[in-house]
């Protein structure tokens, strides 16, 4: 999933943050950096889950991305620090569930937040999301998203059919068992016209 419309639903829905969002930076380095502005949050692509296709002559597979925002807080108070985790995960859900990120994603989920640490001086604190699509075109005529999807696209458009007929009955004296003769009792064909 693209991080740009996260940042700027997060940026203009949440005011506590204000600017103070960035992307991609993990926990380890946000711990690390003493000139950090608090509170701010960092939001990290974490994976994506793919189910089984739901068609079985084409690839039409759901896929759950998922990623998570770190907020960091000044822990030199406790109290008012959780205080302040619970109106900025407020804040969060406001801004992003229900979001639509991009037209082919579901809106997004939360999927559970944790305390990650917290110390005399800073409170840490990650939050998860998710939102789904669909690998596999809805239509023939949106983009190929797979190989057997390209596969088939280069496959010569079907004009028709010419179909023989060699009926079982009557049976013919000569064989041992009732079967297909060899003999074509019929033929008819058919065009397609778009």
């Amino acid at each position: 999933m693209k991080m740009t419309p996260l940042v700027t639903q997060l940026r203009a829905q949440c005011p506590t943050l204000g600017n103070r969002i960035t992307v991609g930076i993990d926990v380890a380095a946000l711990q690390a950096d003493a000139a950090l502005q608090i509170p701010c949050a960092s939001i990290t692509s974490l994976a994506d889950a793919a189910n089984n296709s739901t068609s079985q002559n084409l690839t039409t597979q759901p896929i759950r991305d998922r990623f998570e925002i770190v907020l960091a807080l000044d822990a030199s108070d406790a109290t008012k620090a959780l205080d302040l985790l619970h109106d900025l995960r407020a804040e969060l859900w406001r801004a992003l569930v229900g979001f639509k990120p991009d037209k082919d994603y579901s809106a997004i989920a939360y999927d559970g937040g944790e305390l990650v640490s917290i110390n005399s001086s800073r409170a840490f604190y990650r939050l998860r999301f998710f939102a789904e699509f669909q690998l596999g075109r809805n239509l023939p005529s949106q983009p190929a998203e797979s190989w057997h999807e390209r596969e088939l696209d280069g496959l010569s458009s079907f004009t028709g059919a010419t179909v023989r007929v060699d009926a079982i009955d009557p049976a013919d004296p000569n064989l041992k068992r009732p079967g297909p003769d060899g003999r074509v009792e019929m033929t008819f064909s058919g065009d397609v016209t778009p």
